[in-house]
């Protein structure tokens, strides 16, 4: 059974309050995990694509029938840390054996039942009775209460994506975005030099250079209407079918890591430099 989860809103900085837990954030693929009354196991994506097949590892958990849990799917690194293009890449080939993780941080429905309406708190022991002992494919998020600012100081210093800031008298939301979840991500910063854009108005994306000439990535995120007439006011120095290239325009952008390749994973504008 597909239950659609419960989304996420953006705080720009993490507090203190003893009204919210803090969370990590994980770096992974949001994953419904669905145990029916007969016990057939059902995968799906955020998204409503059933992905079952993809990780048979997680058919066999003893998890209760009649359980709907949310959680994140997740590949960690040698290092413990998340490691999101291996996770990617585990999900795109069926070929890849990379161990995985299931990391679940709510429970939607217990023996049957919808349990939404319990408050966060109440949903956690509840999800601690359901997985009593975590283990290599599948455990449990771990919180502490308040803290969020020392929290998210500690996530800078491990270099991990960010925290997840939850209101401990939140219900579980279905399909909503709530206000009562907040993520912090953990943005890096770079000033960069935009050299090109696609032409097609409908597929936005300016082709981003390091400072040493370096392809950096496209940037599709973030950038205000307003923003956008300087590059498009820009003389094009050269073209092909599907890109304009002009002289370098420097910016500053964040975004969350440099990929393996060494690109901006996901840059967002920031400001002119």
């Amino acid at each position: 059974m597909f239950i659609s989860p419960m989304l996420l809103h953006k705080s720009d900085h993490p507090f203190d309050s003893t009204d919210y837990i803090s969370e990590l954030k994980l770096d992974g693929i949001r994953v419904i995990y669905s145990v029916d009354q007969a016990g057939k196991v059902r995968l799906y994506s955020r998204h409503n694509n059933e992905i079952t097949s993809k990780f048979p590892e997680l058919h066999s958990l003893e998890i209760p029938p009649g359980t709907v849990l949310d959680g994140e799917l997740i590949v960690s690194d040698d290092a413990g840390k998340p490691d999101f293009e291996a996770m990617m890449g585990r999900f795109m080939s069926s070929r890849d054996n990379t161990p995985i993780t299931f990391v679940t941080f709510d429970v939607i429905q217990h023996e049957g039942q919808r349990v939404t309406n319990l408050p966060l708190l109440e949903s956690k022991e509840l999800l601690a009775d359901i997985v009593p002992t975590d283990s290599d494919l599948i455990a449990k998020t771990q919180f502490i209460e308040g803290r969020g600012e020392a929290y998210f100081d500690a996530i800078k210093a491990q270099s991990l994506e960010g925290i997840v800031l939850k209101r401990k008298d939140s219900r579980y939301e279905v399909g909503k975005r709530s206000h009562s979840w907040l993520k912090v991500i953990n943005y890096q910063y770079a000033d960069v030099f935009v050299v090109g854009y696609r032409k097609q108005p409908k597929d936005f994306g300016w082709l981003l250079q390091f400072n040493d000439g370096r392809y950096a990535g496209v940037m599709e995120l973030g950038v205000p209407a307003k923003e956008r007439t300087k590059i498009y006011r820009a003389p094009i120095v050269s073209e092909t079918d599907d890109f304009a290239y002009i002289n370098p325009i420097k910016c500053r952008v964040k975004y969350r890591n440099l990929t393996k390749a060494g690109l901006l994973r996901l840059p967002g504008f920031v400001e002119w430099v």
